[in-house]
């Protein structure tokens, strides 16, 4: 199974705090590394390739044993907006004075619909 992940630029890499691997994403989500590949391929997580190595997912992307609620489906309207695995990683981490905070933060706090309609917004 090839997986192709895109390389982040050093301003997009400082927006996430924690940074974990393909193999300490399937540890956490008590899944196989394939499987882990899996959420990456189905866009139900984000990975990306910093410097050199495999890919790396946000750590803030997991919560406990789970993904977080409401991620899987912003990736899919960032996706069907046109945006690039950096270009969302970027979206999500940037602040946004109307939520307030990141759109990641919103997400984590409950509010990951309100984000979905923000996505949304961005493809017109």
């Amino acid at each position: 199974m090839t997986l192709s992940v895109a390389q982040i630029d050093r301003e997009t890499d400082q927006l996430v705090d924690e940074w974990l691997t393909l193999p300490e994403v399937a540890t956490r989500l008590d899944l196989s590394i394939g499987r882990a590949k899996q959420l990456l391929k189905d866009h139900k997580l984000l990975g990306v390739r910093r410097g050199g190595g495999g890919p790396q997912v946000p750590a803030v992307f997991l919560d406990g044993k789970d993904v977080m609620k409401g991620l899987p489906g912003t990736l899919t309207v960032l996706q069907d907006a046109g945006y690039d695995d950096v270009e969302s990683l970027r979206w999500l981490f940037t602040p946004d004075e109307s939520l307030p905070g990141s759109p990641i933060e919103a997400i984590r706090a409950g509010r990951h619909t309100e984000v979905k309609r923000r996505a949304q917004a961005l493809a017109f």
